[in-house]
């Protein structure tokens, strides 16, 4: 797993509504979860699927979590909806 501050790619292959909590598959194949407060437009939701850019940040319990996940293609904050 590539560690650092840069971004990564990658694709949300899980994310339960019910309990905001997701995964993504990052392009080096490793798999990293993520809460729905991670997700930068401030939408707490994303489709699965959906080709995102992330940071890798240490989370709780000594995990790397996403943080940061904006959809690759660029993201519209909810202030400019």
């Amino acid at each position: 797993m590539n560690l650092g501050s840069d971004d990564r790619h990658g694709v949300v292959t899980a994310f339960d509504t019910a309990i905001g909590l997701g995964q993504i598959a990052g392009a080096d194949e490793a798999m990293v979860g993520f809460h729905c407060v991670a997700i930068a437009n401030g939408s707490r939701t994303v489709d699965v699927g959906t080709d995102v850019r992330y940071r890798l940040v240490a989370g709780l319990h000594g995990r790397w979590e996403a943080a940061g996940i904006v959809p690759a293609a660029g993201f519209t904050p909810i202030a400019a909806r």
